[in-house]
This record gives structure tokens, sequence and C-alpha cells, in this order.
């Protein structure tokens, strides 16, 4: 999040007798000191939510953010380096919002219960941005770049959905029940978007129909991981005969090193 800012006193300087000028501003920092004030980066994250509601996506610029939030460009920079991750900051926000609900009424539940009430738990903190999300899906269906780096930040994002939920991610079994609850979200979202009812009948009904396709599907992943195990068997000991290549030579992992 922000960096603190440094004491009007630090290293013995009084601000209010530096002139006129800084006094006027240490004056103006204490007397709004006892506001609340959301962090930098979530104002942000909600200045562009309000663009989106009104504007095309492809018209608004770092500027229109920058000033729509109150802050400098060099302030949006420290916190943002793009508009898309600006978008990606509002993943995050709906994270915590879910993440930091009690989930322990969820405990004795069925699996398919608790994915159910997580993912709908992430619609319900969505539906503030409902307008500006919808103008920004339709505004990157036909880019793919764009909705690739997308279902990166969703990955990350319902990771710690399933794990809300008490579903384990690791191991190939466990990618690929994350990048399908990807999907299936997805999927559900573009019938929340036109689903007006205060009930949201439809939305459950998809969510429902995806999670239950979602759970046949891993299935039979499941029968074919064990029919393939002898192959796979093999297959890792001629892996291990081959020589390795020492830690020098190994690309660097995070995806950011290639850019």
């Amino acid at each position: 999040m922000d960096d603190n800012d440094a004491s009007p006193r630090q290293n013995g300087t009084d601000l209010t007798s530096a002139g006129p000028a800084t006094a006027a501003t240490a004056k103006a920092a204490k007397r709004d000191a006892g506001k609340p004030k959301s962090p930098k980066r979530e104002e942000a994250v909600e200045a562009l939510m309000r663009l989106a509601a009104e504007q095309p996506w492809n018209d608004i610029e770092i500027g229109d953010i920058a000033r729509e939030a109150g802050m400098t460009l060099a302030e949006l920079r420290d916190l943002f380096p793009s508009k898309g991750a600006v978008l990606g900051g509002l993943s995050r926000m709906i994270d915590h919002v879910v993440l930091d609900a009690d989930t322990s009424d969820l405990a004795e539940e069925p699996t398919r219960e608790r994915l159910f009430d997580v993912l709908m738990r992430r619609l319900d903190a969505m539906t503030p941005y409902k307008p500006a999300l919808r103008r920004i899906a339709y505004a990157l269906r036909g880019d793919p770049l764009s909705m690739l780096a997308l279902n990166g930040v969703a990955l990350n994002s319902h990771r710690y959905m399933l794990a809300a939920a008490g579903i384990n991610t690791e191991g190939p079994l466990g990618r690929l029940k994350l990048q399908g609850v990807v999907i299936a979200f997805a999927r559900t979202v573009e019938t929340w978007f036109d689903d007006e009812d205060p009930a949201l009948a439809r939305t459950m009904a998809r969510l429902d129909k995806e999670i239950r396709g979602g759970e046949r599907l891993m299935e039979r992943a499941e029968d074919a991981r064990r029919l393939t195990a002898p192959l796979r068997a093999i297959g890792r000991s001629l892996l291990d005969r081959r020589p390795r290549r020492s830690d020098r030579d190994r690309t660097d992992a995070d995806p950011a090193a290639m850019i």
C-alpha cells in the first residue's frame, strides 16, 4: 500500500515556522488528519470505475484517472504502471471483501455449496461496480491480449476463492480446477450483467449449472489421470536421466522478466 509520510518534526524541523506556504500546508494536513480516507490505491480504482461507468473504456487515459482520483500523475505512477493494472486492483479489492467475511458457517456444507456461496459473495461485492464492469467487458471482448492478461488476474483471485471454499488447487488437477472455476465464473458474470432481478435467480441458476458441469469434468479428469499413471511414471523416469541445467541457466520464472 502507501508509504508512511514523514513526521512534520523529523530531524528537528518545525514546519509551522518554515514559512507561510509550508505552515499553511501543515495546517491543512492537520485539519484533514481526522477525516477518514481510502488508501490511494483504492481511490485510483474507484476513480477508474466512475469513469468507466460513464464513458468508453478506450477513451479513458491515465491522466483522466489521476484527475478523477485527485492525485498527480507521479502519485498514480507509484501505485500502478497502467490503466489495466488499475483495473486489476479492483480484483484485489473484491478479494479482500470476500476473504474478510466470516465463512465459518460453511465448514459443514458440501464442497459445491461452499464454492457456490463464496462465488455469490464475490458477485455481491462486485455489484457497486456492475455498470462499469459491463461496459469494460464489452469493450475488451475483441482484445485477446487483454483477455489473456485478465485471465491471469482471475487465476490469482480465484485461487483464494477456492481456498476460502476449502478446495485444493495444487498439482495438475488443482490447476485444472482453478482454470475451470475462472471460466465458470466468467460465464456466470455474463448472465449477471443482464440479470436485473434483485434475487438474481438467473445468475444463481447459471452458477449452479456451471459448478455442476465443472464437477463432471473433474471426475473425468481424475479417471484419466488414474488410467495414465503408469505412462506418467515411465516418463518421469526418462526425464530423471537427462542432465539438469544449473540454476544460472534457468529462465527467471517471474513473468515481469519477459517485459
